[in-house]
């Protein structure tokens, strides 16, 4: 699956540009133009990494990367913030403020996407990783294998992906709407019931007998992968 990347850039053209290199280097980013637009897209999908500009419309970079700080559901998601203020006091202020990264306009393409990949590595190791573990689980991003215990877990493309974004956030639950979002996507109509079918199918191949369930149900909130 790939990582999403929320640009918050005012600028058309610079974000058309981001937009387009994040695509090809394998991100699925989301393009908004101001602050307001910004903590709405978190609330309705949660990045893997976030690309913030320092002057926007509305609510500035500053503000926006203050209040998801201060928020537990957003308090870990990685922020790099893009600027043209160069002076050491604005770069200070910006990590101060909770960025995880600074980087002054104008910048190169490649030297974004290596910042990106390094915050990924350092704060999400789970997207950046070729192969995730959990428990006697292995997923192999590479092979397009799994196996548990050390033998093959043969997966349909839609158990895969779920298992996958499970394996990312071990102990995190999952609503039925969050996992619709992040497996089939946000522009796809599926039912609610389908959640429950797929994971009920991840279920049966993964357990052999006398092997624990590795997958939580939540009553009335979703499902987790067993920390």
């Amino acid at each position: 699956m790939k990582p999403n990347v929320l640009v918050v850039e005012d600028e058309d053209a610079l974000a058309t540009l981001l937009g387009y290199n994040l695509e090809k280097e394998g991100f699925a980013p989301t393009l908004v133009s101001d602050g307001e637009e910004a903590l709405i897209a978190v609330e309705e999908r949660m990045p893997d990494v976030v690309v913030l500009d320092w002057m926007l419309p509305k609510v500035s970079g500053v503000e926006v990367c203050r209040r998801l700080r201060s928020k537990r559901e957003t308090r870990n998601v990685p922020i790099i913030m893009l600027t043209a203020r160069g002076e050491e006091t604005d770069r200070v202020r910006g990590l101060e403020t909770g960025a995880d990264d600074y980087i002054v306009k104008p910048f190169s393409m490649t030297e974004l996407m290596a910042r990106i990949r390094a915050v990924l590595r350092r704060i999400r190791p789970g997207l950046a990783a070729d192969k995730l573990k959990h428990g006697d689980i292995i997923l192999d991003r590479v092979a397009h294998r799994v196996q548990r215990a050390g033998r093959e877990i043969h997966l349909g493309p839609t158990e895969y992906r779920l298992l996958e974004h499970l394996m990312q956030y071990p102990g995190r639950v999952f609503s039925r709407e969050q996992l619709l979002d992040a497996v089939w996507g946000s522009d796809v109509y599926v039912e609610m019931r389908t959640v429950d079918v797929h994971v009920g199918r991840l279920r049966k191949s993964l357990i052999a007998e006398g092997e624990v369930d590795p997958i939580r149900t939540v009553r009335s909130a979703g499902y987790s992968l067993q920390g």
